[in-house]
C-alpha cells in the first residue's frame, strides 16, 4: 500500500490550489496525490462565468469580507495569507494573462475558462504532483483521531498522513459535486449545516410575471420584504435582473438569494421593483403627464412605449386597471398616481428558490466551529483538512466564491507543508 504525505480529494479550484501550495512550500510533489472522480480536472471551473471563469475580484483585500454575507471573520487568515492580488499574480506567473472588467471582475484575457484549468494543471505537472482520475473515494480512514489513509470504491487503498477534502458542494451536480465530502466528514464526527442552493434564481407566484420572459432590465432598484412584516427590508440593491419562464434571475437576484436564503426557506417574500430609480415619484408623474399631453388623443396602450420596455407594457396596463382603449386625456389624476406607484414599487411574490441544478454555489457545509481558521485543519481529526465550497461558506457573485476556494486551498496546503517540514527537520 503506497503512502503519501498528502492526499487531496477533488481536483477542483480548492483541491488543485491546495496541492500546488503544499508542493511549493515543502512537500515533494511525488508525495502528493490528487484523487479526482471525473476524467479530467476542473469541471466546475470550466462552466464558471458562462465558460469565461470570473476567477477573482480586483477590489481592495478588505472589501473581500464585505462580499461574504455570513461568517466572513473565519476567512481572515485565508484571505490575508493568499490575497486576491496574489491569485492574479499566480496565474500571470503560470503563463495566463488576466484582465479586469466591470465591477473589478477578473477574467482570463482569452475569455476561456479552460486557460485557468490549464494553468493549474501545468503548475501541478511542473511540481511533480500525482493525479489519479476516475478515482472515487469510498472512505477516509482514521486511527486514534488522526487520518491514516483513503479507500477508493474500486478497493484500492492509499496510506496518507494528511487528507484534504475539497469535493465541492451540491451545486452543478453534473460536474461531480454530489455532496460526497459531507458524508466523509460526518463519518469522522463532523457536523454539516443545512444545505441550500445559493446564487440561484427565484420562483414567483404571479402568472403575469412569467409573460415577461426574456426581459432583462439593466438599471432597476429592488427591495425584498418580509411578506408578513412589510416594513422589514431584507435586501436592497441596484443593477440588472432577468425575467424567466419560472420567475426572476440575473445578477441582482442571484446576489439577493444569498441574503434572503434563510428567510425564503420559511415563507414567501415580496419583491418590489423600482423601474425608474433615477427619478422621484413626483418627477415620474411629471414625465408621464408630459407624455400624455403630447399624445392626448392617443389610447393608453399607445402612449407609454417610450417609458417602459415593450414586454412589460401589457402587464403594466393590466395591473394599472386602466383600459388600454382609454384616451390619455381621460385618465384621472388618481389613475396616473396609481401608475406611478406601480412603476416605483412593482410587486412580485417570491415563492422559493430554484434547486441545486441551477445554483452557482451551495449555502451550508462543514461546520466552521469544527475547523481551525488559521490552518483549515479539523479540530476533531488530526491531519484532516477542508477547503472550498465543502465548508459552510458562500459569497456574492463577482469572483468572491472562487477567491474563497483559492485562499482556503492555499492555506490548507501551506499548513500541511509546514507540518511535513517540522516532522522532517
Amino acid at each position: 500500500m503506497r503512502e503519501f504525505e498528502l492526499v487531496v480529494i477533488g481536483a477542483g479550484a480548492a483541491g488543485m490550489m491546495a496541492a500546488i501550495s503544499a508542493a511549493k512550500n515543502g512537500i515533494p510533489g511525488a508525495q502528493i496525490l490528487v484523487l479526482e472522480r471525473n476524467e479530467k480536472p476542473g469541471k466546475k471551473i470550466y462552466i464558471t462565468g458562462k465558460g469565461r471563469c470570473n476567477l477573482t475580484n480586483a477590489c481592495e483585500t478588505e472589501e473581500l469580507f464585505l462580499n461574504v454575507p455570513r461568517q466572513a471573520k473565519f476567512l481572515y487568515s485565508a484571505f490575508y495569507t493568499f490575497t486576491n492580488d496574489q491569485v492574479i499574480s499566480f496565474f500571470e506567473e503560470a503563463g495566463m494573462k488576466t484582465k479586469i472588467e466591470r465591477g473589478n471582475r477578473v477574467f482570463p484575457q482569452s475569455d476561456h475558462s479552460s486557460d485557468v484549468i490549464g494553468a493549474l494543471k501545468r503548475m501541478m505537472d511542473r511540481l511533480g504532483i500525482l493525479v489519479e482520475y476516475h478515482a472515487r473515494v469510498r472512505n477516509i480512514i482514521a486511527t486514534d483521531d488522526a487520518v491514516s489513509g483513503v479507500e477508493l470504491e474500486n478497493g484500492k487503498t492509499y496510506a496518507a498522513k494528511r487528507v484534504l477534502i475539497a469535493t465541492g458542494g451540491k451545486s452543478y451536480q453534473a460536474t461531480g459535486s454530489t455532496g460526497d465530502g459531507y458524508s466523509f466528514a460526518k463519518k469522522l464526527g463532523h457536523s454539516v449545516t443545512v444545505l441550500r442552493p445559493s446564487l440561484v434564481p427565484f420562483n414567483v407566484a404571479e402568472a403575469d410575471v412569467i409573460r415577461m420572459q426574456g426581459l432583462a432590465p439593466k438599471n432597476v432598484r429592488v427591495q425584498i420584504l418580509d411578506h408578513d412584516r412589510p416594513k422589514k427590508i431584507l435586501f436592497e440593491g441596484f443593477g440588472e435582473m432577468l425575467f424567466t419562464h419560472f420567475g426572476v434571475s440575473g445578477p441582482l437576484m442571484l446576489t439577493a438569494s444569498s441574503v434572503v436564503n434563510d428567510h425564503i426557506a420559511e415563507k414567501t417574500l415580496t419583491l418590489l421593483i423600482d423601474w425608474k430609480p433615477a427619478i422621484s415619484e413626483e418627477q415620474l408623474d411629471k414625465r408621464i403627464l408630459s407624455d400624455f399631453e403630447e399624445n392626448q388623443n392617443r389610447q393608453f396602450k399607445n402612449a407609454l412605449s417610450g417609458l417602459v420596455p415593450a414586454k412589460f407594457l401589457p402587464v403594466l396596463m393590466e395591473r394599472s386597471g386602466i383600459s388600454p382603449e382609454k384616451k390619455v386625456n381621460e385618465i384621472t389624476r388618481e389613475e396616473r398616481h396609481g401608475l406611478v406607484l406601480l412603476l416605483k414599487a412593482f410587486a412580485i411574490t417570491l415563492t422559493g428558490l430554484r434547486d441545486f441544478n441551477e445554483a452557482i454555489i451551495t449555502r451550508g457545509g462543514i461546520s466552521l466551529k469544527e475547523v481551525n481558521p488559521s490552518t483549515m485543519e479539523s479540530k476533531l481529526i488530526t491531519g484532516l483538512y477542508f477547503a472550498g465550497e465543502v465548508l459552510d461558506l458562500d459569497a456574492f457573485t463577482g469572483g468572491f466564491n472562487l477567491q474563497i476556494a483559492w485562499s482556503t486551498g492555499y492555506l490548507a496546503g501551506l499548513h500541511a507543508a509546514e507540518c511535513f517540514c517540522n516532522e522532517n527537520t
